[in-house]
Formats: C-alpha cells, sequence, structure tokens
C-alpha cells in the first residue's frame, strides 16, 4: 500500500483521475462477468430429484440420496449433486468431469457417447455400485452398472466413478476441469466426503447423468 501511495502522488490531477475511472470500470467488469457465470437451477435439480426419486423407488434403490450431475453447465461450475431426499435439498455440490472425446476437448458442449473406446462421457441413469480400489485421486473408485440404453456399456468400457487430484475443490469457471476418458471424476476431498456418506448406505445410490 506504501508503495501505491508513493508512486500515486506523483501523478497529475488528470492521470489521477484517469487511474480511479479504470479501477472503477475494471471492478464493475469484473463483477459482472461474475454475475453471468452459469449455476446450478435449483428449480430444474427438484424436477429432476423427484423423478430420480420415483425411479429409485421403482428399482429398489436408495430413497435417502442420489447423485445428479447436470452436464448442461459447463465443467467449471459445481454441476454434480449429493441430493437429500429428506431435506429435499442439497447436501454437497462440486465439480465433475466428462470425457474428452476423439477430437478437440470441449468444457462447454462435450459430446455424449456409450460406444467403447470414444472416451465419451455416456449419459443415464446408473447404479453405483461395488466400491474398489482406484489408481487416481484418494484410490477409491465405485463401479458403475447402466440402466439406460444410453449407458448400457459403462462396465465394458470400465467407467467408474472415482476421484482426480486435477479436480479443483472450487469453481474455476470459465476455465474447465481436466479431460478424462469418461469417468465421473470429482476431486479428492469430495469424494473423501461421498465416500463416507456411500459407505453407509445399505441400498445402492442413483447417479444420473443429464444433459
Amino acid at each position: 500500500m506504501l508503495y501505491v501511495r508513493t508512486h500515486f502522488t506523483t501523478f497529475n490531477p488528470s492521470m489521477k483521475l484517469i487511474a480511479l475511472l479504470v479501477c472503477f470500470f475494471a471492478c464493475n467488469l469484473f463483477s459482472a462477468v461474475r454475475a453471468i457465470s452459469p449455476t446450478l437451477n435449483l428449480s430444474k435439480t427438484k424436477f429432476r430429484a423427484q423423478e430420480a426419486r420415483n425411479f429409485c423407488l421403482e428399482h429398489h434403490l436408495n430413497t435417502t440420496y442420489c447423485i445428479l450431475a447436470d452436464m448442461s453447465l459447463p465443467s467449471g461450475v459445481k454441476r454434480l449433486v449429493v441430493w437429500d431426499f429428506r431435506k429435499n435439498d442439497t447436501l454437497l455440490t462440486c465439480l465433475v468431469s466428462h470425457g474428452c472425446g476423439k477430437g478437440p476437448w470441449s468444457k462447454d458442449n462435450p459430446i455424449f457417447s456409450n460406444i467403447p473406446d470414444s472416451h465419451c462421457t455416456a449419459l443415464g441413469k446408473y447404479k453405483i455400485d461395488e466400491r474398489a480400489y482406484s489408481q487416481w485421486g484418494i484410490h477409491v473408485k465405485y463401479l458403475l452398472s447402466g440402466f439406460s440404453t444410453t449407458n448400457t456399456n459403462a462396465m465394458k468400457r470400465q467407467v467408474v466413478f472415482h476421484s482426480w487430484d486435477k479436480i479443483a475443490n472450487n469453481e474455476i469457471y470459465p476455465d474447465g476441469t481436466p479431460e478424462g476418458w469418461g469417468c465421473p471424476a470429482i476431486s479428492n476431498n469430495s469424494m473423501k466426503i461421498i465416500d463416507a456418506l456411500l459407505r453407509k448406505q445399505r441400498r445402492h445410490v442413483l447417479l444420473w447423468i443429464y444433459n
């Protein structure tokens, strides 16, 4: 602060005014950019959660929690939600990666596919299955079984739910998360919380990835 004051006094009045105006507009521009950053739509999430609950009841899955991933949002914002059915509200939100595909990776408009070796994320409802060792992140992964025609190859493609050191804890928009080969990967800290939650459940939890 002393450095700024010492050199600011060498400006003439017009230069001081210009400097103040530049600071003013820069601050307001930064605020405006932050204001238009996309965020999770709670009403849309609640609607999906209600449909998810009906699905869980029908397929004898966990009716306390589900995990929803809204891939219509850029990967730099928190688009994965642990939903608490009892409170009808979010328990946790975090970043989640999507697959890079065969072409140039897109943080905003990913391509989705169920085809083996496509390196794409597959949309649809998954049963979070067996817990196993992972070479990534905190060395925990959950196998995924696809319920939908759009994700029937999850096991064959070895698409799993895991953590990754490269996934940030906080939002990084307008940047995007690093790309993977189709697995929904989250930060280590997020996985520690979700892993502890999943291990307490008697029934399998639903993961629904939608766009």
